[in-house]
């Protein structure tokens, strides 16, 4: 959790950053359309990749198939979707990032791992 505190201090500022020098740049209005736009389609997004998974995890749990794959494809989506709605460049890509299944497969093996070392640490612990 020490990585918390970066995140939320040092990502909004580079966001603010290039939010300032895109109006700058590209004009105000246009950059409100863009954030506008990228929030539109990462819901759109979000919703198709999400009704996909969720089907995907029905079909796995009939069948008594790992579900491991479609609870963090799940996850993946969720927090992309979030990221997507957050106004800022380096939130999108990375929304989009999570949100595409092509790009979302070469992220699972490191959260498999992240979240592996978590449950052997005892940072996770899963209540009855």
């Amino acid at each position: 959790m020490k990585y918390l505190l970066p995140i939320f201090i040092i990502i909004p500022a580079f966001e603010i950053g290039l939010l300032l020098l895109s109006g700058k740049t590209i004009g105000i209005v246009p950059t409100i359309m863009l954030i506008l736009t990228t929030g539109f389609i990462g819901a759109y997004l979000a919703k198709k990749q999400g009704l996909h998974t969720i089907r995907r995890l029905q079909t796995d749990l009939q069948q008594g198939l790992f579900i491991g794959d479609s609870v963090l494809d799940g996850v993946c989506i969720l927090v992309g979707g979030l990221l997507l709605l957050t106004p800022g460049f380096i939130t999108d890509a990375t929304g989009f990032f999570l949100l595409v299944p092509q790009t979302r497969h070469y992220l699972k093996p490191a959260l498999y791992k992240l979240f592996r070392r978590w449950f052997q640490n005892g940072n996770i612990i899963i209540m009855k």
